[in-house]
């Protein structure tokens, strides 16, 4: 399951549907190429073929995608597309499962659903592609692409002009940390602590990123867990929100931050920013849009009941599922993500001016 964001307001939504619907692809992308890690929020159909529940590839999921259900935990595109779009790309970036030799120098979509940054997050899903798997899978990419161009210091050079989207952490806590009959962590760490381990492993992933010749790299923090309709259900608060999850969120989110500002002073050449979901999805006031309900019908684990009927105005809903937001939530999340409307949603870049660094 992905990271998602708190309440989003009505003005904010509307703000996301004129934008959403006004976004203009450039003649060329701002930048060569586009590569994005993570979970279920980017997930475009990496996971169809494994043996795992964390998959979309069935009705109601892709209602009103051009081509349908894909795999992709939405109605209709994601967080990572959008973005692909602003950034000038013609067409959607593609899963690695499905690529061809053609595709590889616009882009890949490594994100996986149920996949963390410790390698058993996501286990009680079944299979999933970690990010350390992520990060291998990217390595054999690169290999290709310099078999393909025949000369490695310019696919360097060429590395070094894409864009990078990482987007990882919340399956750490949602498929982990918070299911101590499945996961150990709980007993092991405080949450101060199991933030502080957990970021210090990915610091060692970004850093292999890096490594590998990436240098615009856009480390996205997480949202409001615990305001997920999901685990509003499971740990029947009475509330909006669980605030024990948000609490220990919080707390990653408050180590990552200071993590990027050091990976950029540790290498000169490196374009790390920070984006950060909380601030991007608070409430700015006023009324709210169908707050913490799900636009489709769900199951037990939060995902979509199959061949269901969603609700009819998904322009209005946040969540589509028990975790994952509606196109229009997604659509707020990235064009904020790519020019910031206040200084906290972005540091020191938003995606916009880290594509003309």
């Amino acid at each position: 399951m992905a990271r998602e964001l708190s309440p989003l307001n009505s003005v904010l939504m509307v703000l996301g549907f004129v934008l959403a619907r006004t976004l203009v692809v450039a003649s060329q992308p701002q930048v060569p190429c586009y590569f994005i890690f993570g979970d279920s929020l980017v997930d475009n159909g990496n996971n169809n073929n494994l043996r795992t529940m964390a998959k979309a590839n069935y009705p109601p999921y892709g209602i009103d995608f051009p081509e349908g259900v894909s795999g992709r935990f939405t109605n209709n595109r994601t967080l990572a597309d959008i973005i692909g779009q602003l950034l000038g790309f013609p067409d959607f970036i593609p899963p690695y499962a499905n690529l061809t030799d053609q595709e590889i120098s616009t882009g890949v979509n490594y994100g996986s659903g149920g996949a963390g940054i410790r390698e058993e997050s996501g286990r009680n899903l079944g299979g999933r592609i970690s990010l350390s798997r992520q990060l291998v899978n990217h390595l054999a990419i690169t290999s290709r692409l310099t078999l393909m161009q025949r000369n490695s210091t310019f696919t360097k050079d060429y590395l070094k002009k894409c864009i990078y989207i990482v987007n990882m952490g919340s399956n750490d806590y949602i498929n982990n940390y918070f299911m101590p009959n499945e996961y150990p962590t709980s007993r092991i760490y405080n949450t101060d602590r199991y933030a502080e381990v957990l970021v210090q492993q990915y610091s060692t992933q970004l850093k292999t990123l890096y490594n590998v010749g990436a240098r615009k790299i856009a480390v996205f923090g997480l949202g409001q867990i615990g305001c997920t309709p999901a685990e509003i259900a499971m740990f029947r608060t009475g509330g909006p929100c669980v605030d024990s999850i948000n609490d220990a969120v919080k707390l990653f989110n408050d180590r990552l931050k200071p993590l990027v500002d050091q990976l950029n002073k540790d290498n000169s050449d490196a374009r790390f920013t920070f984006i950060n979901i909380t601030s991007i999805s608070a409430p700015q006031g006023g009324g709210e849009s169908v707050p913490n309900v799900p636009c489709c019908p769900v199951r037990e684990d939060g995902q979509c009941v199959p061949n269901s009927i969603p609700c009819p105005v998904r322009d209005l809903s946040v969540y589509y599922d028990g975790f994952h937001p509606t196109d229009i939530a997604n659509s707020v999340l990235a064009t904020r993500s790519f020019t910031a409307v206040s200084s906290t949603d972005a540091s020191p870049y938003d995606i916009s001016q880290l594509a003309q660094l």
